[in-house]
Protein backbone atom coordinates (compact mmCIF):
# COMPACT_ATOMS: atom_id res chain seq x y z
CA UNK A 1 0.00 0.00 0.00
CA UNK A 2 2.93 2.06 0.62
CA UNK A 3 4.59 2.08 -2.47
CA UNK A 4 1.04 2.50 -4.14
CA UNK A 5 0.44 5.24 -2.26
CA UNK A 6 4.40 7.07 -3.19
CA UNK A 7 3.29 6.47 -7.10
CA UNK A 8 -0.30 8.03 -6.44
CA UNK A 9 1.09 10.99 -4.69
CA UNK A 10 4.65 11.42 -7.02
CA UNK A 11 1.72 11.43 -9.96
CA UNK A 12 -0.71 14.41 -8.47
CA UNK A 13 2.65 16.44 -7.81
CA UNK A 14 3.62 15.83 -11.53
CA UNK A 15 0.42 16.86 -12.71
CA UNK A 16 0.37 19.87 -10.27
CA UNK A 17 3.79 20.75 -12.31
CA UNK A 18 2.87 20.51 -15.91
CA UNK A 19 -0.78 21.66 -15.35
CA UNK A 20 -0.72 24.73 -13.59
CA UNK A 21 2.47 26.11 -12.59
CA UNK A 22 4.59 25.66 -15.29
CA UNK A 23 2.39 26.61 -18.00
CA UNK A 24 2.16 30.15 -16.17
CA UNK A 25 6.43 29.68 -15.29
CA UNK A 26 5.33 29.76 -11.48
CA UNK A 27 7.93 27.94 -9.68
CA UNK A 28 7.94 25.36 -7.28
CA UNK A 29 10.44 25.09 -4.25
CA UNK A 30 13.86 23.53 -3.43
CA UNK A 31 15.16 21.51 -6.57
CA UNK A 32 12.23 21.34 -8.62
CA UNK A 33 11.67 25.13 -8.45
CA UNK A 34 15.55 24.86 -9.78
CA UNK A 35 14.89 22.05 -12.25
CA UNK A 36 11.71 23.93 -13.73
CA UNK A 37 13.98 27.22 -14.50
CA UNK A 38 16.03 24.81 -16.17
CA UNK A 39 12.59 23.44 -18.74
CA UNK A 40 11.75 26.82 -18.93
CA UNK A 41 14.77 28.42 -20.12
CA UNK A 42 16.63 25.37 -21.91
CA UNK A 43 15.13 22.63 -24.26
CA UNK A 44 16.29 20.09 -21.46
CA UNK A 45 13.28 18.74 -20.01
CA UNK A 46 12.17 19.39 -16.34
CA UNK A 47 11.77 15.32 -15.54
CA UNK A 48 15.71 14.95 -16.70
CA UNK A 49 16.55 18.07 -15.07
CA UNK A 50 14.48 16.77 -11.75
CA UNK A 51 16.06 12.96 -11.69
CA UNK A 52 19.99 14.67 -12.64
CA UNK A 53 20.00 16.87 -9.56
CA UNK A 54 18.52 14.41 -7.24
CA UNK A 55 20.73 11.65 -8.26
CA UNK A 56 23.72 12.16 -5.99
CA UNK A 57 21.16 13.43 -2.86
CA UNK A 58 20.09 9.92 -2.97
CA UNK A 59 22.85 8.18 -3.11
CA UNK A 60 24.49 10.22 -0.33
CA UNK A 61 21.20 10.46 1.14
CA UNK A 62 20.94 6.32 0.69
CA UNK A 63 24.86 5.92 2.49
CA UNK A 64 23.38 7.84 6.04
CA UNK A 65 19.47 7.72 6.14
CA UNK A 66 17.41 4.60 6.71
CA UNK A 67 17.23 2.42 3.95
CA UNK A 68 13.57 2.09 3.17
CA UNK A 69 13.20 5.88 3.73
CA UNK A 70 15.71 6.09 0.54
CA UNK A 71 14.25 3.77 -1.33
CA UNK A 72 10.68 5.41 -1.39
CA UNK A 73 12.70 8.68 -1.52
CA UNK A 74 14.41 7.08 -5.18
CA UNK A 75 10.70 5.85 -6.45
CA UNK A 76 9.15 8.99 -5.99
CA UNK A 77 12.11 11.14 -7.53
CA UNK A 78 11.44 8.83 -10.29
CA UNK A 79 7.68 8.41 -10.60
CA UNK A 80 7.60 12.14 -10.19
CA UNK A 81 10.69 12.89 -13.20
CA UNK A 82 8.90 10.47 -15.69
CA UNK A 83 5.55 12.28 -14.89
CA UNK A 84 6.98 15.80 -15.79
CA UNK A 85 8.16 14.04 -19.04
CA UNK A 86 5.27 11.95 -20.24
CA UNK A 87 2.70 14.53 -18.87
CA UNK A 88 1.96 16.94 -21.59
CA UNK A 89 2.65 21.06 -20.67
CA UNK A 90 -1.46 22.10 -20.71
CA UNK A 91 -2.74 25.18 -19.68
CA UNK A 92 -5.47 24.30 -17.32
CA UNK A 93 -6.51 27.75 -15.75
CA UNK A 94 -5.75 30.68 -18.19
CA UNK A 95 -5.71 33.20 -14.88
CA UNK A 96 -2.42 33.30 -12.92
CA UNK A 97 -3.51 33.53 -9.25
CA UNK A 98 -6.09 30.28 -9.67
CA UNK A 99 -2.86 28.53 -11.28
CA UNK A 100 -0.60 29.65 -8.42
CA UNK A 101 -2.99 28.60 -5.68
CA UNK A 102 -4.56 25.30 -7.49
CA UNK A 103 -1.03 24.13 -8.18
CA UNK A 104 0.18 24.45 -4.80
CA UNK A 105 -3.27 22.71 -3.53
CA UNK A 106 -2.54 20.09 -5.90
CA UNK A 107 1.05 19.38 -4.83
CA UNK A 108 0.77 20.14 -1.41
CA UNK A 109 -1.85 16.83 -1.69
CA UNK A 110 0.45 15.03 -4.09
CA UNK A 111 3.58 15.55 -1.36
CA UNK A 112 1.36 15.18 1.74
CA UNK A 113 0.54 11.79 0.54
CA UNK A 114 4.29 10.64 -0.28
CA UNK A 115 4.85 11.87 3.36
CA UNK A 116 2.77 9.56 4.88
CA UNK A 117 4.05 6.51 3.26
CA UNK A 118 7.35 7.31 4.35
CA UNK A 119 8.61 8.83 1.49
CA UNK A 120 9.38 11.99 0.32
CA UNK A 121 9.72 13.83 -2.85
CA UNK A 122 13.46 14.87 -2.54
CA UNK A 123 15.55 17.26 -2.87
CA UNK A 124 15.42 19.46 0.43
CA UNK A 125 13.95 17.00 2.69
CA UNK A 126 16.79 14.64 1.99
CA UNK A 127 19.48 17.50 2.14
CA UNK A 128 17.17 18.97 5.62
CA UNK A 129 17.66 14.50 7.07
CA UNK A 130 21.37 14.91 6.41
CA UNK A 131 22.40 17.63 8.13
CA UNK A 132 19.42 17.26 11.00
CA UNK A 133 21.88 14.10 12.03
CA UNK A 134 25.25 16.00 12.07
CA UNK A 135 24.36 18.76 14.22
CA UNK A 136 21.07 21.04 16.06
CA UNK A 137 20.54 22.83 12.80
CA UNK A 138 16.90 24.04 12.55
CA UNK A 139 15.73 23.41 9.60
CA UNK A 140 12.69 24.69 8.98
CA UNK A 141 15.50 28.06 8.81
CA UNK A 142 17.40 26.52 6.26
CA UNK A 143 14.16 25.61 3.88
CA UNK A 144 12.89 28.87 4.02
CA UNK A 145 16.24 30.56 3.12
CA UNK A 146 16.75 28.11 0.19
CA UNK A 147 13.27 29.01 -0.99
CA UNK A 148 13.50 32.12 -0.74
CA UNK A 149 16.66 31.62 -2.87
CA UNK A 150 14.41 30.09 -5.26
CA UNK A 151 12.37 33.28 -5.19
CA UNK A 152 14.71 35.69 -5.64
CA UNK A 153 15.72 33.67 -8.74
CA UNK A 154 12.78 33.70 -10.46
CA UNK A 155 11.94 37.30 -9.58
CA UNK A 156 15.88 38.31 -11.80
CA UNK A 157 15.27 35.54 -14.83
CA UNK A 158 11.58 36.36 -14.92
CA UNK A 159 9.74 39.33 -13.73
CA UNK A 160 8.57 40.44 -9.98
CA UNK A 161 4.93 39.20 -10.64
CA UNK A 162 6.57 35.93 -11.19
CA UNK A 163 8.17 35.45 -8.07
CA UNK A 164 5.54 36.41 -6.32
CA UNK A 165 3.16 34.23 -7.88
CA UNK A 166 5.91 31.48 -6.50
CA UNK A 167 5.60 33.00 -3.18
CA UNK A 168 2.10 31.95 -2.98
CA UNK A 169 2.22 28.90 -4.39
CA UNK A 170 5.27 27.89 -2.49
CA UNK A 171 2.78 28.99 0.78
CA UNK A 172 -0.21 27.60 -0.23
CA UNK A 173 1.93 24.01 -1.06
CA UNK A 174 3.47 24.06 2.72
CA UNK A 175 -0.21 24.73 4.13
CA UNK A 176 -1.78 22.36 2.80
CA UNK A 177 1.31 19.35 3.12
CA UNK A 178 0.73 20.18 6.91
CA UNK A 179 -2.72 19.81 7.04
CA UNK A 180 -2.47 16.88 4.94
CA UNK A 181 0.71 15.09 7.41
CA UNK A 182 1.30 17.95 10.58
CA UNK A 183 4.79 16.86 11.37
CA UNK A 184 5.76 19.40 13.31
CA UNK A 185 3.95 17.84 15.93
CA UNK A 186 6.14 16.10 18.62
CA UNK A 187 5.15 12.66 20.08
CA UNK A 188 6.54 10.68 22.96
CA UNK A 189 6.95 6.91 22.86
CA UNK A 190 6.92 4.50 25.66
CA UNK A 191 8.15 0.84 24.00
CA UNK A 192 8.39 -1.75 26.76
CA UNK A 193 9.98 -4.93 25.54
CA UNK A 194 11.95 -7.88 26.34
CA UNK A 195 14.47 -7.05 23.73
CA UNK A 196 15.76 -3.69 24.97
CA UNK A 197 19.57 -3.73 23.74
CA UNK A 198 18.22 -4.39 20.18
CA UNK A 199 15.64 -2.12 19.79
CA UNK A 200 17.79 0.22 21.18
CA UNK A 201 20.42 -0.33 18.80
CA UNK A 202 18.06 -0.86 15.50
CA UNK A 203 16.19 2.85 16.60
CA UNK A 204 19.39 4.71 16.94
CA UNK A 205 20.72 2.73 13.71
CA UNK A 206 17.81 4.41 11.51
CA UNK A 207 16.78 7.40 13.59
CA UNK A 208 18.41 10.70 14.58
CA UNK A 209 16.70 11.13 17.76
CA UNK A 210 18.07 10.00 21.29
CA UNK A 211 16.71 7.26 23.16
CA UNK A 212 16.68 6.59 27.06
CA UNK A 213 16.52 3.03 28.44
CA UNK A 214 14.79 1.74 31.93
CA UNK A 215 14.33 -1.06 33.90
CA UNK A 216 11.19 -2.32 34.30
CA UNK A 217 9.00 -5.32 35.76
CA UNK A 218 5.93 -6.92 34.41
CA UNK A 219 3.52 -6.28 36.97
CA UNK A 220 1.38 -9.95 36.51
CA UNK A 221 4.33 -11.79 35.66
CA UNK A 222 7.14 -10.28 37.22
CA UNK A 223 9.56 -10.57 34.04
CA UNK A 224 12.03 -8.16 33.42
CA UNK A 225 11.75 -5.51 30.57
CA UNK A 226 13.40 -3.14 29.59
CA UNK A 227 11.04 0.52 28.89
CA UNK A 228 12.51 2.65 25.77
CA UNK A 229 11.63 6.25 25.75
CA UNK A 230 12.22 8.86 22.53
CA UNK A 231 10.06 12.10 21.36
CA UNK A 232 9.50 11.92 17.20
CA UNK A 233 8.05 14.33 14.70
CA UNK A 234 4.86 13.29 13.93
CA UNK A 235 6.63 12.95 10.12
CA UNK A 236 8.43 10.01 11.98
CA UNK A 237 5.77 8.08 13.49
CA UNK A 238 5.05 5.64 10.80
CA UNK A 239 9.18 4.83 10.12
CA UNK A 240 9.42 4.04 13.94
CA UNK A 241 6.30 1.91 14.45
CA UNK A 242 8.12 0.08 11.50
CA UNK A 243 10.92 -0.34 13.12
CA UNK A 244 9.86 -1.39 16.42
CA UNK A 245 7.54 -4.49 14.78
CA UNK A 246 10.73 -5.07 12.92
CA UNK A 247 12.23 -6.11 16.20
CA UNK A 248 9.33 -7.12 18.60
CA UNK A 249 5.97 -7.07 17.17
CA UNK A 250 4.22 -7.57 20.03
CA UNK A 251 6.58 -4.87 22.42
CA UNK A 252 3.75 -2.73 23.94
CA UNK A 253 4.17 1.15 22.79
CA UNK A 254 2.41 3.98 24.16
CA UNK A 255 2.12 7.41 21.92
CA UNK A 256 1.07 10.59 23.36
CA UNK A 257 1.06 14.24 22.16
CA UNK A 258 3.90 16.09 23.91
CA UNK A 259 3.11 19.47 23.97
CA UNK A 260 6.96 21.21 23.98
CA UNK A 261 10.26 19.77 23.84
CA UNK A 262 13.50 21.49 25.80
CA UNK A 263 17.04 20.30 25.11
CA UNK A 264 18.63 18.42 22.67
CA UNK A 265 15.67 17.01 20.54
CA UNK A 266 18.38 15.60 18.07
CA UNK A 267 20.40 12.44 18.23
CA UNK A 268 23.55 13.59 20.20
CA UNK A 269 26.78 14.00 18.21
CA UNK A 270 29.59 11.50 19.40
Amino acid sequence: MQILGIIFGSVIVAMAFNLFLIPHEILSSGLSGISMIFGILTPINTGIVNFLLNLPLLILGYLKLGRKFIIHTILSVTVISIGLYTVPVITMAHDIILSSIFGGVVAGIGIGIIFRCQGSSGGLDVIGMLIARKKDFPIGTMLTMMNAAIILISGLLFNWDTALYTMVSIFVTGKVVDAVYTHHEKLTLMIVTQKGEEMREHLLGNIYRGVTVFDGMGGFTNEKRKILMTVISRYELGVVKTLISEIDSSAFVNITETVEVMGLFHKPRV
